[in-house]
C-alpha cells in the first residue's frame, strides 16, 4: 500500500512568514557580524575577508614591537563600567517601580488604564529626543542648577553632564517604562485574599511584603530585570550625549570601532562577545527558572 505524501500541516506554513523574518532580520545579519569579527582590518577601513582571531586578541592584549602580546585592561574597563552602571540602572528601576505598580493596581479600572497609558507615553517621543532634555535639565543653567541658586543652597554648582551620574540619570529615564509593566503584571495576578491572610495571622505589613507579595511578584520583577538590564548593556544615546563621549560604555565603543576607529572586525568582535554574554545568562536564567518550576511541581 502506498503511503501518501505528508503535506506540511497549516501549523507548519503559518510560520513560515515568522522564520523567514528571522532569517533576514536576524539570523543572517548575525551571521555576517561573526565572518567580520574574524576578518582581517582592511588597510584603509573595513575588513578583507582574510581569517584571523587577532580582532579577539586584541579585546584583551595589544601587540607590541616586537610581536608579542601585552596584556591591555582598558576594553575590560569599558566592560566593567558597563556591567555595573546596567546594574545600578536596574536596581534603581526596581526600587521606583514596584511602589509606581503596586499604587496603580490598586486603582479603579478607569484610573488604572489611564495611569498604565501615561507610563508608556515616553515611548511615543523618539529616545534622541527624551535624552537631550535630560542635558537641559543637567547643564550649568539647567533647571536643577537654577533651583539650587534660587533655594540659594549653592552658588558655584558646576554642570551635572558628562559624569557617570548623568549617565545613570539618562539610562533610569530611559528604560524604567520596561521594569513597571512587567512588576505591574504581577501584581495584578496577586490574589488579595492572601494578602488579608496574612494580615489576619497577624503579619505587619512589612513581613507581608517580604513573605507574600514580593515571593509571589519575583517572575515580574526577574522579566523587568531582564527587560532592562540588557538593553543597558547596549545603550549608545546616554554615554554619547549625557556622559560627553569621554566615559565609555560598550555600545558607544562598538559604535566608535564602527565609525571614528574604522576597525570593523574589532567592532564585529566586541559585539559578539557581548551578545554571548548576553546569551548566556538568558540561558542560565531559563534554566534555573525551569529546574525551580520542576522541584516544585515533584513537590
Amino acid at each position: 500500500m502506498n503511503q501518501r505524501l505528508r503535506l506540511p500541516s497549516w501549523n507548519v506554513l503559518g510560520l513560515l512568514p515568522a522564520q523567514l523574518i528571522m532569517l533576514l532580520t536576524l539570523i543572517i545579519p548575525v551571521g555576517i557580524i561573526i565572518l567580520v569579527s574574524f576578518s582581517t582590518r582592511g588597510p584603509y577601513g573595513g575588513f578583507d575577508y582574510v581569517f584571523t582571531t587577532a580582532p579577539y586578541k586584541q579585546i584583551l592584549f595589544n601587540e607590541g614591537w616586537s610581536g608579542e602580546l601585552e596584556f591591555n585592561p582598558q576594553y575590560l574597563i569599558v566592560v566593567a563600567r558597563t556591567v555595573i552602571l546596567s546594574l545600578a540602572t536596574t536596581i534603581i528601576c526596581l526600587a521606583l517601580s514596584f511602589p509606581v505598580a503596586y499604587f496603580i493596581s490598586l486603582q479603579k479600572t478607569s484610573a488604572k488604564m489611564l495611569l498604565i497609558y501615561l507610563v508608556t507615553l515616553p515611548f511615543w517621543v523618539s529616545m534622541i529626543v527624551r535624552v537631550y532634555s535630560w542635558i537641559i535639565i543637567l547643564g550649568n543653567d539647567g533647571v536643577i542648577a537654577k533651583a539650587l541658586r534660587a533655594l540659594g543652597i549653592t552658588n558655584n554648582i558646576g554642570s551635572l553632564l558628562f559624569t557617570d551620574t548623568a549617565m545613570l540619570i539618562g539610562l533610569v529615564y530611559s528604560y524604567i517604562p520596561l521594569m513597571i509593566l512587567p512588576v505591574f503584571a504581577s501584581i495584578e495576578k496577586l490574589d488579595p485574599a492572601l494578602v488579608e491572610a496574612s494580615h489576619d495571622l497577624y503579619g505587619s505589613r512589612l513581613t507581608t511584603l517580604r513573605r507574600v507579595i514580593l515571593p509571589l511578584c519575583r517572575p515580574g520583577m526577574v522579566a523587568g530585570a531582564i527587560l532592562v538590564f540588557v538593553p543597558c548593556l547596549g545603550a549608545v544615546l546616554e554615554p554619547v550625549l549625557l556622559g560627553g563621549g569621554k566615559t565609555m560604555m560598550m555600545g558607544n565603543l562598538i559604535q566608535l570601532q564602527f565609525g571614528a576607529a574604522r576597525n570593523w572586525p574589532l567592532g564585529a568582535a566586541i559585539s559578539i562577545v557581548l551578545m554571548c554574554a548576553v546569551m548566556i545568562f538568558l540561558l542560565w536564567r531559563g534554566i534555573h527558572a525551569m529546574r525551580k518550576e520542576g522541584r516544585e511541581n515533584g513537590a
